[in-house]
């Protein structure tokens, strides 16, 4: 069975029939799980003869697991937390701790009680279907399976769960005990999407039996696995590092999960299931991507607007506010909108000019002009602003453009479009400055399969040469890429993994262009830089897990990947230091990663040098006179045409036909295939007849053993045992060729060994430069907490609030005004081929 997304089904089985023309296929369509015809469907699969069965993600979920099955997982489940509600009172851990596992406990026995409760139907359940192997594409969106842990108020680290996940970890759990552990395969480009926590989801899917019965450490300890806080205590904790702050005006101490120990074995065991192909692995021929960052400055309006979320988490800070009316969520929201265009937080404002929207088009009609001839098409992202259906747009213009006299003015075309969304007011400027109105498309008016793929296929010929969505909607399975030119990201997703994907739509095989641009757009003094900060820092511990490289001991930052989404940070905050700072944290992790490599590489060679090496050349000077000993006797029994001799059970055979009848006689009346028979010999060789289970050998065997396998061919398996000794002379060439190069090998690893690390110098003065600018910005932020308060400020502190409480609190204003300053232009090409453009 194949679980696929809901909408790539259809195509997944094309693909299918076009690698298996012959293959038995059964496809689901929505029809078949509408609930008059799930249960025809699920028998026609437990009765039915498919080579495959391609099923959507939430079709997958509909077919139920048993409910022997489901409260045996629940009773397991309950039973964890009953030993982990009593470890935790022993150690006196925190009530609050021990109350939310009790409250997850009554939850499971709750859902235990509804199992039982209810009726039995004739339903047909997933083991009775008859599937051996599961194969889920796009396993990631399967990320948020339930654990419990000791753990809270930790950033990555989530205790929710979704009903799909759990139904799939069901399935998985089923298909190991009848396959022994081999029945799922998880393909995704993002098994680690938003949180390297999402790694111990994937290995409890692909690796259970792993984790229960734990990995011996370096001192031989059995280490258990599969509670994820004795996974945490093996190979991660908690950090506490600065970070820029959500509404961009300076930096704030957070607590995450973020810092990883004892990497090589974690990875080991995680390699143990994973088959990790990158596209720098793969090398496949995909357009080379030019990455392009536009700024653009904020508009007087955003400014000020920045400086109201400023207050706004001011006052959530000092606890002025109900948490229900605001907190920081909604102040992170309103300032991504605020990002992309100040008319989403208000509709009457103007439009600005300079906005990174208006960039965009300027950007897209462009392009659009430049790549006419060959009808290059493009694509515009944003997660935000998102169109509603033209259906309920059009009622609402209706209303708001022919309804009654309120008393109100009339609201302007432009206002109601913004309301509408920013897809709205992108489409009516290129339309106005040219591009035809049939060029320009929105993915959301795509609501089937049919759709979908109608308009697929008319952006991979280019009749639509415009096509806006958001990553959900035209991410995965969006194979659109034939002449697509330029990619346009508004906003920055939540995830590395999104704009991947993102990316994945243009950087793609199939694509005409050999060099494509990717265009992302960043209004200075925003939320900008704190949503491209989130998204680098989780790239850097997602990228240790989707390379080859030999990962050092432990982690906080890691990855090349990493650096374009860190430049774009950069260039939005403004403050050079904070550039020179991360620039630094990506040398300065580089530059451990190439020592730990070399470092990694020098004790190979050592090990090689006192053990392989030596032994390998012991080994090949034991073949060589080994060889050199039988060759003598090989050479005083040359083959003679007319004179053929061998002995074979006894007798003396001079016809080769009738010396392989009795060979292939001798294979049949072995009665006992653990034991080698005394064959004959030949050519001065002692012969003897073995079987390894699946063949018949014959092993001549002087000084040296020298092997033939058998086959029905009487003839032929003369041939083959005359051969296997005349391959004595060149084998013996070889050999003494192969102790030449082992010896010339032990030489350089002997040099290998010693060498330094070429770049420890580098290392050792960024190291230094690093740690004082860590400093510095330390200390200033330190400063601004204890500094008094401004006169403008003073009057805002409420009488209950005390000095000691307004203590270490920074003036997130005066940190804001340090971002008016103009910044610098940064001029040139980086070696990743972004550009700046101001």
């Amino acid at each position: 069975m194949i679980v696929v997304p809901n909408h790539l089904t259809e195509q997944w089985g094309g693909d299918f029939l076009a690698l298996y023309p012959g293959a038995n296929v059964l496809v689901a369509t929505k029809k078949d799980f509408e609930p008059k015809n799930r249960k025809k469907f699920c028998a026609r699969i437990a009765t039915g003869d498919f080579d495959a069965v391609i099923i959507g993600h939430s079709q997958f979920e509909k077919i139920p697991i048993s409910p022997e099955r489901q409260k045996a997982i629940i009773e397991e489940q309950i039973n964890e937390i009953v030993d982990a509600i009593a470890e935790a009172k022993a150690n006196k851990d925190e009530k609050f701790t021990i109350k939310q596992m009790e409250r997850t406990k009554k939850n499971l026995t709750a859902d235990l009680k509804k199992l039982h409760d209810k009726k039995k139907d004739d339903t047909v359940y997933f083991e009775e279907l008859g599937v051996d192997r599961l194969f889920v594409d796009e396993a990631h969106s399967f990320k948020n399976l339930y654990m419990h842990t000791k753990m809270r108020n930790v950033a990555g680290i989530s205790q929710t769960k979704a009903q799909k996940s759990s139904d799939m970890f069901a399935k998985c759990r089923y298909m190991d005990e009848i396959t022994g552990g081999r029945g799922v395969v998880f393909a995704t480009g993002t098994p680690v999407s938003n949180s390297m926590v999402e790694l111990y989801t994937m290995m409890r899917y692909l690796q259970y039996n792993m984790l229960e019965q734990g990995y011996q450490d370096s001192t031989g300890k059995t280490r258990s696995l599969k509670h994820f806080d004795n996974w945490a205590a093996t190979f991660g904790e908690q950090v506490t590092a600065v970070e820029l702050k959500p509404e961009g005006t300076g930096f704030r101490l957070k607590t995450r999960f973020a810092r990883f120990y004892n990497l090589p074995e974690l990875m080991n065991l995680w390699k143990e299931a994973a088959d990790i192909q990158t596209a720098d692995m793969l090398k496949l021929p995909v357009p080379e991507a030019e990455y392009i960052t536009i700024q653009t400055e904020p508009s007087e309006a955003q400014k000020k607007m920045v400086e109201g979320l400023a207050e706004r988490a001011e006052k959530i800070r000092r606890e002025k506010i109900d948490p229900s009316l605001d907190n920081m969520l909604k102040i992170t929201s309103d300032g991504r909108k605020l990002a992309l265009d100040q008319r989403i937080m208000n509709p009457l404002l103007p439009d600005d000019p300079g906005s990174k929207v208006n960039a965009c088009v300027e950007n897209v009609f462009q392009i659009w002009q430049e790549s006419t001839p060959s009808k290059g098409t493009q694509l515009i992202f944003s997660d935000l602003s998102t169109p509603k259906g033209r259906a309920d747009q059009k009622k609402e213009t209706e209303k708001e453009t022919e309804g009654p006299d309120d008393g109100k003015e009339p609201e302007t075309g432009e206002e109601t479009v913004m309301e509408a969304s920013v897809y709205e007011d992108i489409r009516k400027k290129l339309i106005a400055k040219g591009i035809p109105a049939e060029e320009i498309a929105f993915i959301h008016d795509a609501n089937t399969e049919n759709q979908k793929a109608e308009l697929f296929a008319k952006v991979r010929s280019g009749q639509v040469r415009v096509l806006l969505g958001s990553t959900q909607k035209m991410g995965a399975g969006t194979n659109v890429q034939t002449k697509l030119i330029a990619s346009h990201d508004l906003d920055c997703p939540w995830r590395p993994a999104d704009l991947e994907q993102r990316a994945g739509r243009i950087v793609r095989r199939g694509n005409e262009n050999s060099h494509v641009k990717i265009f992302r757009y960043v209004t200075k003094g925003t939320f900008d830089a704190y949503t491209w900060g989130l998204v680098e820092s989780k790239q850097k511990f997602i990228g240790q897990i989707m390379t080859s490289k030999s990962p050092a001991r432990s982690i906080e930052d890691v990855d090349a990947t990493a650096l374009s989404y860190a430049e774009v940070k950069m260039l939005a905050t403004g403050d050079q230091r904070i550039k020179e700072k991360m620039d630094l944290d990506i040398q300065v992790t580089k530059l451990k990663m190439l020592k730990s490599n070399h470092t990694a590489q020098q004790y190979e060679m050592q090990d090689k040098v006192r053990g392989y090496y030596p032994n390998k050349i012991k080994e090949t000077e034991l073949l060589i006179d080994c060889l050199k000993a039988d060759l003598p006797l090989l050479e005083a029994h040359p083959v003679k045409e007319d004179a053929f001799n061998m002995e074979v059970m006894g007798t003396v055979y001079t016809d080769r036909k009738e010396a392989g009848q009795a060979i292939v006689a001798a294979c049949r009346l072995m009665d006992d295939p653990d034991r080698d028979v005394e064959l004959g010999s030949y050519r001065g060789f002692p012969m003897k007849l073995s079987f390894d289970g699946t063949k018949f050998k014959v092993t001549m065997k002087q000084h040296l053993t020298h092997t033939a396998e058998l086959s029905s061919d009487v003839v032929g398996n003369i041939t083959r045992i005359n051969n296997a000794l005349e391959k004595i002379p060149q084998s013996l060439k070889n050999h003494q060729e192969n102790l030449e190069r082992l010896h010339t090998e032990l030489e350089s690893a002997k040099e290998e060994a010693e060498r330094p690390f070429p770049q420890e110098e580098e290392l050792a003065e960024k190291s230094a430069r690093l740690a004082e600018l860590n400093t510095v910005l330390d200390n200033e932020e330190k400063g601004r907490g204890s500094g008094k308060e401004t006169p403008e400020e003073e009057p805002r502190r409420e009488e209950s609030e005390t000095p000691e409480r307004a203590a270490g609190k920074p003036s997130i204003l005066k940190s804001l005004k340090e971002y008016e300053r103009p910044t610098p232009v940064i001029s040139g090409r980086e070696k990743s081929q972004e550009r700046e453009v101001i």
